[in-house]
């Protein structure tokens, strides 16, 4: 062989590295902007919720442990929101997002099934109206995080093709992404709101 066909492999391999290198930070780069898409959505359902427990609070006098549980879950899921934001690729903080958002949804599921033995709570125009636009933000974070769960895939389906799983660990900044997820099954049930 000449030094020029050695020359070319060497060339041409270092072509192929830097290649796979770039796509995976690419693809990493997806997902993380897909997370910043969920933390929007999520942000706006941390702000309404307070409002939508002081509206209920004057009708449902008698119901303060379903208030605070609704509070102390808004509470440790926007602690979770910040830790998974700041590290979106940090598989653990994703996971605890994942379960402190079942925990927030499950008790907005219970605050509302609570909400309908209150028939002037329903009839109320503000919490009709902050029940509509939660409705509407869960909906956005649905669709958020399938973009988000669609580019994790994405990035750990190829990050774990071969040779790229190879040429991924020699650089060792392309660690497994987490899919977001609801835990419990309560939570995966969309509540009914009828007003």
């Amino acid at each position: 062989m000449g030094p020029w066909i050695v020359l070319a492999i060497i060339v041409g391999s270092v072509i192929f590295v830097v290649s796979i290198y770039n796509r995976l930070i690419a693809l990493r780069n997806r997902f993380k902007n897909a997370f910043a898409q969920i933390d929007v959505q999520l942000q706006r359902r941390h702000d309404l919720i307070p409002n939508l427990v002081e509206s209920a609070k004057a009708y449902m006098a008698h119901e303060k442990d379903t208030l605070s549980a609704v509070t102390d879950a808004r509470s440790s899921a926007m602690g979770a929101r910040s830790a998974a934001s700041n590290h979106p690729d940090n598989g653990n903080a994703v996971a605890a997002l994942g379960k402190a958002e079942s925990m927030l949804s499950g008790a907005l599921a219970n605050f509302l099934a609570v909400s309908e033995n209150y028939p002037e709570l329903r009839a109320n125009e503000n919490i009709s109206q902050l029940m509509e636009e939660l409705s509407s933000t869960e909906n956005r974070i649905g669709f958020s995080r399938q973009a988000f769960n669609d580019a994790v895939m994405t990035y750990n389906t190829y990050r774990e093709q071969f040779p790229n799983n190879f040429i991924g660990g020699l650089f060792g900044r392309f660690e497994a992404a987490q899919l977001l997820k609801i835990e419990t099954e309560a939570a995966r049930i969309v509540p009914k709101v009828s007003f």
